[in-house]
C-alpha cells in the first residue's frame, strides 16, 4: 500500500486558522496550538456580539427618542403609548432617524401621540 503524506491537507488548514488570526498579538498569531484556540474564542465573542448589538442599538433608539420627546415636553413611554393608541406603527429605528434628520414630521407624530393620550388635569 502507497504511503499516505499529509503536508498539503495540514498546510491548508494551518493556513486557515492563520488567516482568521491575522491581527492577533505574540503567538496567538503564528503559532498553531494557540492561534486555533484564539481564533474559537474570537468565534465565540463575535456570535455572542451579534446578538447584543441588535440590543445595544436598540438601547441607543429608545435614548434618542426620549431626548427628542422631552424637547415637546413628553416623556418615551407616554409617546410610545400614545402612539399605539393612534393606531401609529413605525418602529424605533425610524422614529430615531427621523427626530434627528427631519424634526417637523417627527413633531407631527408627537402631536398625534399627544392628541390619542387623555389629557392630564394641571
Amino acid at each position: 500500500m502507497a504511503r499516505v503524506k499529509r503536508g498539503v491537507t495540514a498546510h491548508a488548514k494551518h493556513k486557515k486558522v492563520f488567516k482568521a488570526a491575522k491581527g492577533f498579538y505574540g503567538r496567538r498569531k503564528n503559532t498553531i496550538r494557540i492561534a486555533k484556540q484564539a481564533v474559537e474564542k474570537s468565534m465565540q465573542y463575535a456570535t455572542r456580539d451579534r446578538r447584543n448589538k441588535k440590543r445595544t442599538f436598540r438601547a441607543l433608539w429608545i435614548q434618542r427618542l426620549n431626548a427628542a420627546v422631552r424637547l415637546h415636553d413628553m416623556t418615551y413611554s407616554r409617546f410610545i403609548d400614545g402612539l399605539g393608541k393612534a393606531g401609529i406603527e413605525v418602529d424605533r429605528k425610524v422614529l430615531s432617524e427621523m427626530a434627528i434628520h427631519e424634526p417637523a414630521a417627527f413633531a407631527a407624530y408627537v402631536e398625534a401621540a399627544k392628541a390619542a393620550l387623555p389629557q392630564q388635569a394641571a
